[in-house]
């Protein structure tokens, strides 16, 4: 305790990302969790170059990714800061994307084991970090989802690319519905591998640091417990029947056609997010599923996330979930009807000299390995 009258000293402040080395394993920990492991543009720096650096380091063989806290590994971008740029014209947005799409495909090409736990609330950016991993871990207290089209945005960090490689229109139902997904439905969706218990996941660091323990997947499996039963895998027939369209219009149709509540709750669902956004995704999830690796999705991202951040739709929905918190935002177009397809097809135009620039993998460590 402080004797009175003596000035108290200020306390460092903890960098937003703890990085550590035990035994053979080198440790990532997002540490903001009262912003629950929001990314910053730092924190996607940090993540990059200890990446980089261990790498090259013959005496890391693992690497492994965890949040601070209890709630989540990471609730995605710090959206605040991109509102405001919407807002004002800043260009922070474009050079914090540019930096953490380049993070992306180096963890989906990184030469080591790396090892993303997925515990909690894991959204947005949160899946970036941690999707494109060669090892990813969820648990019982997952909730994974791409929110973006209920933000007037869409699915990025190599979303499209991940939700359409996901089984028959599994995919496209998350995406266009901004929904969550348990850790049973995150192995469904082929955005994770296994799942552990929660309260092991303090031992499972200790295992895959330890020199003596062998094989990654070994150690992992040794820990890994049943998932229980997808509710997406049971609801595959009618997903997979309603959102088999190209068009979201007639996506929407083909669920009000079906039997099933669950699939007029979807459409409803799909038709209050922004038409624009529930548009262009659609559309982006098609093309990913015909190109041929992350970076070519990625900067296709790349290209739309510009125009998202320069329209309507994206600060207006930030202010209406996130600023005002009122949770009415008035789209503009403000139903799928009045969008038209000139309009949806201009966000995937070439940017010319702006385009992201990802032909390869992004380090000569990590050039041709397959995350």
């Amino acid at each position: 305790m402080t004797a009175p009258g003596t000035p108290a000293v200020e306390q460092p402040a903890e960098p937003p990302v703890l990085v550590e080395r035990r035994g053979r394993a080198g440790v990532l920990t997002l540490n903001r969790p009262r912003a629950l492991n929001a990314l910053t543009h730092e924190m996607v720096g940090l993540l990059d170059e200890a990446l980089q650096a261990w790498a090259e380091a013959p005496d890391v063989e693992v690497v492994v990714l965890r949040g601070a806290g209890e709630r989540g590994l990471c609730a995605g971008g710090d959206i605040v800061a991109i509102h405001r740029d919407a807002t004002t014209g800043g260009t922070g947005s474009e050079d914090f994307w540019r930096d953490e799409y380049h993070l992306n495909a180096l963890i989906a090409r990184y030469p080591k084991p790396y090892v993303a736990f997925m515990d909690g609330i894991v959204l947005g950016g949160g899946v970036g970090v941690s999707a494109h991993a060669s090892h990813r871990v969820v648990t019982e207290r997952t909730r994974i989802g791409m929110p973006e089209t209920g933000i007037g945005f869409v699915p990025d960090v190599g979303g499209t690319w991940l939700l359409s490689r996901s089984p028959g229109e599994l995919g496209t139902y998350v995406a266009l519905t901004a929904g969550h997904a348990d850790g049973a439905d995150a192995l469904v969706l082929g955005l994770a591998d296994r799942m552990v218990a929660s309260s092991d996941l303090d031992r499972l660091v200790e295992q895959l640091a330890d020199p003596s323990a062998g094989d990654v997947d070994a150690v992992l499996d040794a820990v890994a417990v049943p998932a229980p039963a997808s509710t997406l895998t049971a609801a595959r027939e009618w997903i997979d029947a309603g959102f088999a369209d190209d068009d979201a219009r007639d996506v929407v149709a083909a669920l009000r056609a079906r039997p099933e509540p669950e699939a007029r709750a979807a459409a409803d669902a799909v038709e209050a997010k922004s038409p624009t956004s529930v548009a262009v995704t659609l559309r982006a999830l098609r093309a990913a599923r015909d190109l041929g690796s992350l970076e070519e999705a990625l900067a296709q991202e790349y290209r739309i996330a510009l125009r998202m951040l320069r329209g309507h739709d994206f600060p207006e929905g930030v202010r209406a979930q996130v600023i005002d918190k009122d949770r009415n935002p008035r789209w503009d177009p403000a139903s799928l009807e009045l969008l038209q397809d000139a309009d949806v097809a201009s966000y995937f135009a070439p940017l010319g000299d702006a385009e992201l620039g990802l032909t390869r993998p992004p380090s000569p460590a990590s050039a041709g390995a397959e995350g």
